[in-house]
């Protein structure tokens, strides 16, 4: 997953960006209000974070810009205002969660999951894939019931493998989806990560690679691999 932070208050973005981190998010940041629209232009954010008063356009017209782009990203508004009148006015700018400060950056965290799992509502909080079983929000792995330790960019990489139910995800949109806009788009992480994530899950090999378009999680027996070697070609 990938968010949106738009927070004036430098350390607190950052703080924010960290925490998640810990929890297999990438966040990229966000100081005034148009920052947060050109960010918005060129990325495909899962969520925005919105803090209401911010430099330049506030929290509240990059809300409606978002609602009014259709692009369907939920918004989390986050904010000292925290009288009702304050919520209920963020909610009809189309804000779908509202947290005030402070707060605990582990309840941000299950906010921004279950907010990302009501974005498709159809998928169910545990995804379940040709043995592998992915829970986010203990953020745990399990293959055949065996448990799997993985690190935090390698449960991020897997969740949007898992998350395109067996389609191709190309390395271009893991790069967009599980690192933030620091990411080198010619580094060869996303190609060692997989590779790493491949010999965290074992064998039969299960992420198969398809040339010249991406990764896919399918039965080791149906896995296409580019050259019809083992499974670490990337």
């Amino acid at each position: 997953m990938r968010v949106l932070i738009v927070e004036d208050e430098l350390y607190l973005a950052e703080a924010i960006r960290d925490g998640l981190r810990l929890e297999a998010i990438a966040a990229d940041i966000a100081g005034d209000g148009d920052t947060a629209l050109e960010l918005l232009s060129v990325n495909a954010y899962d969520i925005a974070v919105l803090d209401r008063d911010v430099p330049g356009p506030s929290g509240d017209e990059i809300a409606r810009h978002i609602v009014a782009s259709g692009s369907g990203t939920p918004i989390l508004m986050l904010t000292a205002a925290d009288r009702l009148d304050d919520k209920a006015s963020g909610f009809e700018l189309g804000a779908d969660d509202y947290l005030t400060k402070p707060f605990e950056l582990r309840e941000l965290a299950l906010r921004l999951r279950a907010l990302d799992r009501r974005r498709a509502h159809s998928r169910p909080p545990v995804r379940e894939i040709a043995g592998l079983r992915l829970d986010p929000f203990r953020r745990e792995v399990y293959r055949d019931g065996r448990y799997v330790a993985l690190t935090r960019k390698q449960f991020a990489v897997l969740e949007v493998l898992i998350g395109a139910d067996g389609g191709v995800v190309s390395a271009e949109e893991l790069l967009e989806r599980a690192w933030d806009e620091n990411a080198d788009p010619f580094t060869n992480a996303v190609r060692i990560t997989v590779s790493a994530l491949r010999k965290r899950l074992g064998e039969p090999g299960i992420i198969a690679t398809v040339p010249g378009v991406g990764y896919r999680i399918e039965p080791a027996a149906d896995a296409v691999r580019g050259d019809g070697k083992n499974h670490d070609q990337g």
